[in-house]
């Protein structure tokens, strides 16, 4: 049984600087640089990390906003095909590399033909972080809840409304905001108009970047519960991409921990919270708030600022802020080793930190 959705094999996004007089490609920044990760059916993957770290950039790879510098991004096939067509894109044999590069258009977001995008961008969509944006100020909120369903000729025109009202519903509004405006709502209201919009079609998946960030508290709340009810009841996946900690906590199954174009740490998110591993994620926990003064929590300062994604630290990307950072951390890059059941850390000392 398959219950992985979207499988991420060695992503990489690159986004070249240009210089000089003819305008060529002088360096590169590397936004997302290698990141495996797997989003099973049904769940909520939490992705977090510092702004600037690339996690809504892996995000948008996904849904193919952005295209992406290499790598390939499997959606809902077999684990024995995806198996068998990687070990023949890593063969030696050329005839095998070719052949698999002839399956990747039916299997693969990033090679995927062009005629079946329309069809995939049926079951893929996106909440963006700030409604007052993602929302055309100059249509009316019946116009902007069908346009999906328009664009991919779903829906007869006469039962257009009809479908919209029910949309509407779904998300806690009525009748009486159809034929209105978006600057008429509230900042809550404006991100339940866009969340309707992206279950108009139905998807299996949708990105949410950073859905409650732009909203008052307690607006968070009405639209966090809101969207585990939906997820529950649409048996919806979730990459959930924010940088608050509680929220992910929250609303997340597990949880990614992005730093500098990398995953350094993937876990069951009761697991993260009681026992991380890596330096950095203890770092990210430790900056979370506690109303209480007599805790005895000690934060984690990290030294040094975020190193220039165009030109990252050799080896272990974090190392010229790590406190445990020794000379196999300056030569080696780590690669993600298993820490546990459902335990991922990519670093060199996690066992004795």
């Amino acid at each position: 049984m398959n219950d992985v959705l979207l499988d991420i094999r060695e992503l990489v996004k690159y986004y070249p600087l240009k210089g000089g007089v003819f305008r060529r490609t002088v360096a590169n920044v590397k936004a997302v640089d290698g990141v495996d990760l797997q989003i099973r059916k049904g769940e909520c993957m939490g992705l977090v990390g510092e702004s600037g770290c690339g996690k809504t950039t892996l995000g948008k790879t996904v849904l193919k906003l952005h295209e992406v510098t290499s790598g390939r991004i499997y959606y809902d096939q077999s684990p024995d095909k995806i198996r068998e067509v990687e070990q023949m894109l890593h063969s030696e044999n050329a005839p095998e590399r070719h052949r698999a590069l002839s399956q990747l258009p039916d299997m693969d977001i990033i090679h995927m033909r062009r005629r079946d995008i329309s069809r995939l961008r049926q079951k893929v969509n996106i909440v963006f972080q700030d409604p007052s944006n993602s929302l055309n100020p100059r249509m009316l909120v019946k116009d902007i809840v069908a346009e999906p369903l328009v664009a991919q000729k779903l829906i007869r025109s006469r039962d257009v409304e009809a479908k919209v009202l029910e949309l509407l519903n779904v998300v806690g509004m009525g009748e009486g905001h159809l034929k209105r405006y978006p600057h008429e709502f509230s900042g809550g209201q404006r991100q339940r108009l866009a969340i309707a919009r992206a279950l108009a079609t139905n998807p299996d998946f949708i990105l949410m970047d950073e859905p409650t960030s732009a909203l008052d508290v307690s607006v968070q709340a009405q639209i966090l519960n809101l969207l585990k009810n939906l997820q529950s009841e649409f048996q919806l996946t979730y990459l959930f991409v924010t940088h608050h900690l509680l929220v992910v906590k929250y609303m997340a199954n597990r949880i990614a921990v992005m730093y500098l174009g990398k995953l350094v740490e993937l876990s069951d998110t009761k697991e993260l919270f009681e026992k991380p591993l890596h330096p950095y994620t203890k770092a990210l926990l430790s900056a979370i708030p506690v109303p209480d003064p007599d805790t005895g929590i000690e934060r984690i300062i990290l030294t040094g600022d975020v190193p220039n994604p165009v030109d990252p630290p050799a080896a272990c990307r974090f190392h010229p802020r790590c406190e445990y950072a020794k000379d196999i951390c300056r030569e080696k890059e780590p690669t993600l080793e298993q820490a546990g059941t459902d335990h991922i850390v990519a670093c060199h000392r996690w066992r004795e930190i």
